[in-house]
């Protein structure tokens, strides 16, 4: 009997067993005719799990209900992994860190988020005590981070599984960028690890929620009216039609960037992307004297930036996605950016350096205030007068290897 997952398409719970299978290697079937409401009210149903709650595992074994007991029991199908520690303590800590995310941080998510949405009844200080747990249980989670790219050992555990699926929620619902910013480990750490194959095989492309939803209004039941007979009348004139003199409001013109009102600039950044893309050899005497030639201090700044926490970076792939993410989330500056980023080391930790083009004198704050990623780097900006610097520009650009005495893991760009 193969296994089969009940539940209903989204449950962020029942991620947790199918992030699990995917990284142990096991299939479960979860079948599509699922309704919630229905097939959790029929007798077969009842008899896996007598509250009707989802999701339950079909074993072979016997069904079980609860999520996490669930992706406990998935996380060992295959005998020795990684997802449950390499030693006791190990594995005492992976259970403390779901029993955590669970209690303190999915509670309370729930908390906040289910009177809202007309769950639960709504109460102004239930929400604020709901939020203030939270918060405290973020700021623990957040100083474990500061200084662990995992929540237990050196690659994911059940213990990341269980939280980052918790934490979505959140994410999803009512922890806006406004919100979390307060917690930069935590975010670095939920976007790393949801960004990972075996993460985006089951829950996709993930977004923030941008505003906290509105409290569900509820209408009080009117009584209902005794009924009246109706009485007779005349038949009434057809009335004229009536005439709409609603005028529709013109369409308000898109605010323009203020990048784009500023004085126009010689150095056409289209024109060194094109440069940077077609030059195939003699690379420093064609692109980087072509970069020099067209470079404008007036219009434009260079900047270099460094990964404050180089010591986190213990594996390979996460670093390498760690920024991979982050140039993804620039892209809302394109038209404004080119930039080269460099993970250094032969060995780990290894070290992330950059380094941006912008256009304008300073980093221009709407990517301050949209790319979380930003205030994870120190940011220096270039003294083109200063000849090392200017030289340091024109190795990160054409990826010189060694670069500051290391070798390459990986050299990124931005255009």
């Amino acid at each position: 009997m193969a296994l089969v997952l009940h539940t209903y398409k989204g449950n962020k719970n029942a991620d947790k067993a199918l992030i699990a299978a995917e990284y142990v290697g096991v299939k479960i079937d979860v079948p599509s005719d699922f309704q919630m409401g229905v097939t959790n009210k029929t007798p077969e149903f009842l008899k896996m799990n007598p509250l009707g709650k989802v999701p339950v595992l079909e074993t072979p074994e016997g069904p079980i209900f609860e999520s996490n007991a669930i992706a406990r029991y998935v996380s060992r199908l295959n005998g020795e992994n990684s997802l449950n520690g390499s030693s006791l303590i190990e594995y005492a800590h992976v259970e403390q860190w779901s029993d955590f995310s669970t209690l303190e941080i999915y509670g309370n998510i729930l908390k906040w988020f289910g009177p809202r949405m007309g769950f639960m009844a709504y109460s102004a200080p239930g929400e604020e005590a709901a939020i203030s747990a939270l918060k405290r249980a973020l700021e623990a989670l957040n100083t474990h981070l500061a200084s662990n790219t995992y929540l237990v050992g050196h690659s994911v555990t059940l213990a990341d599984i269980i939280t980052v699926c918790n934490l979505n929620l959140g994410f999803a619902t009512v922890m806006t960028k406004s919100f979390t910013s307060a917690f930069p480990h935590v975010e670095r750490y939920f976007w790393t690890i949801i960004n990972q194959p075996n993460f985006k095989k089951v829950v996709g492309d993930v977004k923030q929620t941008e505003a906290v939803p509105p409290v569900a209004s509820k209408k009080a039941a009117q009584p209902a009216k005794p009924k009246e007979e109706p009485k007779k009348k005349a038949a009434p004139a057809p009335e004229a039609p009536k005439v709409v003199e609603e005028e529709e409001e013109a369409p308000k013109p898109k605010a323009k960037n203020p990048l784009d009102l500023l004085p126009p600039s010689p150095m056409v950044l289209d024109e060194w992307k094109r440069l940077y893309s077609n030059t195939k050899s003699n690379f420093r005497e064609v692109a980087i004297k072509g970069f020099w030639d067209m470079y404008d201090p007036e219009g434009y700044s260079l900047w270099f930036c460094d990964y404050k926490y180089n010591d986190e970076n213990m594996v390979s792939f996460v670093t390498l996605n760690k920024v991979g993410g982050f140039l993804q989330r620039m892209d809302l500056a394109r038209k404004y950016a080119f930039g080269k980023m460099l993970i250094c080391g032969s060995e780990a930790p290894f070290k992330v350096k950059g380094l941006w083009l912008f256009r304008g004198p300073e980093i221009p704050k709407f990517i301050m205030d949209e790319v979380y990623d930003m205030e994870l780097y120190e940011w220096t900006k270039v003294d083109i007068s200063d000849e090392a610097q200017k030289e340091r520009v024109s190795q990160m650009i054409e990826d010189a290897e060694p670069f500051e005495g290391e070798a390459l893991l990986d050299a990124k760009c931005f255009k």
